[in-house]
């Protein structure tokens, strides 16, 4: 588990989401960016369009991906538009938004958006814990650079809701700016997976992965 010190390394190289165990610094990282930033509405934002470069959203899509508001989400656009950061495509209920590729400082703020954007390992077990009874929590895939896996987060438990572990992605989805690809199963499930050799629990173990909870005992 990567543990963050002033002498210790960063993240690995890609990742898109640091990942530091809880402590002075990373508990008022939040709330020093939301104020560098203007609030924490625009820190989800940025973190929407920068880690989704490639992709046009429409008002719609961007509200319900941020959990904001229309009205806070249209405020916030229209300000990142003056700023040059996005590009406007269309017009009134057709029109669609993305990164403006020519944007001076946009190299630079991708890797500071990337190196600030934090993941507290408290904040994903409470998230999850209300669907059911954790057995394992493993984080993999985007959260440690490689891209290898079919899955960022693994999630092994009893009695799961699965409505109510969706919602709990969204939720995380939402602070992060970036689709979670997540994977879940019931224990003897896991289980039957792990002993056959399961190509996709393969692809999380064989490479570089981070056990939030294990109560099976890998």
């Amino acid at each position: 588990m990567y543990s963050a010190t002033k002498n210790t390394p960063p993240p690995e190289a890609g990742a898109c989401f640091a990942f530091y165990p809880p402590n002075s610094y990373t508990t008022g990282i939040m709330e020093r960016l939301a104020k560098l930033f203007g609030s924490p509405a625009r820190l989800k934002m940025l973190r929407l369009f920068v880690f989704n470069r490639d992709t046009a959203l429409t008002l719609d899509e961007v509200a319900e991906r941020t959990k904001l508001s229309k009205e806070v989400a249209r405020h916030e656009i229209t300000e990142l538009l003056d700023a040059g950061l996005l590009r406007k495509k269309g017009e009134r209920s057709s029109a669609h938004y993305q990164v403006n590729a020519r944007f001076e400082h946009l190299i630079a703020l991708e890797a500071f958006i990337r190196e600030t954007t934090t993941v507290r390992p408290q904040k994903i077990i409470a998230a999850l814990k209300r669907s059911g009874t954790l057995r394992l929590v493993a984080l993999t895939g985007h959260f440690t650079g490689i891209l290898e896996p079919q899955i960022d987060l693994l999630i092994v438990g009893d009695n799961l809701n699965e409505r109510i572990l969706l919602h709990a992605v969204h939720a995380l989805e939402a602070e992060l700016g970036k689709e979670i690809r997540y994977a879940s199963f019931a224990t003897a499930d896991f289980r039957y997976r792990l002993g056959v050799y399961d190509r996709l629990l393969r692809d999380v173990f064989d490479y570089p992965h981070r056990l939030l909870i294990d109560k099976i005992g890998l």
